[in-house]
């Protein structure tokens, strides 16, 4: 039977799904990519079409301004903060849940997994309030601990799930060679666990460089803007220029589609081996 082919009454249904999908996927992005080429009476006429005349100083400008580099630094500094944090707190957390045995265990672990279905928008409010009177407002680290915050649920269970997977005679073997718990927990097991690592930083990086809510309401001073929050700046009393707002969601994009890329392999690799080894 491995020899056979398949069969094209299954495969062409087959195709035209993911054909379908795809163009879900790819037409939206085709279509901000070119629109940043256009000018606002071109999208209003001809919004599916080419640009005539082709308008590449939408792009250029935004390129040339010092805010979108500004926005760019700001959105790193962010993201890369937020995934050191959330990891190496998730890491930790992670190894008690899976090598530890004690009473509650259980159900302080599904009290954590219960944070996956707690909605971001009903804890704006009260994290609003909360940054307030801790002095956060208008400072990164009140985005920085609420993006790690949110995060710990869905680190800390694909963590588990490969620090479980670890046999135990490993662990038994480094006891007798002298390595400490704490030893073990960074020696061993955290090289042990890279692809589960690099999945949850793909997760963490991506998800702080979208998003637009939480530093909606912490930033207010427009030098710690975001790139979610730069296309404010495009929006005017009466009017917005949308070619100039598709041309800077395009370019904010690169960075994290190139970083997806290249790390595309570990994110698939790591989710598949805690789906199997868990």
């Amino acid at each position: 039977m491995s020899g056979r082919t398949p069969s094209p009454v299954k495969t062409v249904p087959l195709h035209l799904i993911s054909i379908v999908i795809g163009a879900f996927v790819v037409v939206p992005i085709l279509f901000g990519v070119l629109g940043g080429f256009k000018d606002n009476g071109q999208l209003s006429t001809n919004p599916f079409g080419l640009p005539h005349p082709w308008v590449p100083s939408n792009y250029t400008d935004i390129l040339a301004s010092g805010s979108f580099w500004r926005q760019l630094a700001n959105s790193t500094l962010i993201a890369v903060a937020t995934t050191v944090l959330v990891v190496l707190v998730s890491a930790m957390a992670a190894f008690v849940f899976a090598r530890f045995a004690f009473a509650g265990r259980e159900v302080l672990f599904t009290l954590f997994a219960i944070g996956l279905m707690f909605p971001f928008a009903v804890a704006i409010l009260p994290l609003f309030v909360l940054l307030r009177t801790l002095g956060l407002l208008d400072n990164p680290v009140g985005v920085i601990l609420a993006q790690a915050a949110f995060g710990l649920p869905v680190t800390i269970v694909i963590l588990r799930s490969f620090f479980r997977s670890i046999p135990g005679e490993i662990e038994e073997a480094a006891t007798l060679d002298g390595c400490g718990t704490v030893g073990f927990f960074w020696r061993i097991l955290l090289p042990m666990a890279r692809p589960a690592l690099a999945t949850v930083s793909v997760l963490a990086v991506v998800a702080s460089w979208n998003n637009f809510m939480l530093p909606l309401i912490v930033f207010t001073d427009p030098q710690w803007w975001t790139l979610p929050l730069g296309v404010q700046q495009f929006h005017g009393q009466y009017s917005t220029d949308t070619a100039r707002v598709l041309a800077y969601v395009v370019l904010a994009m690169v960075p994290a589609l190139g970083f997806y890329a290249v790390a595309e392999r570990q994110l698939i690799g790591g989710l598949t081996s805690g789906a199997t080894k868990g």
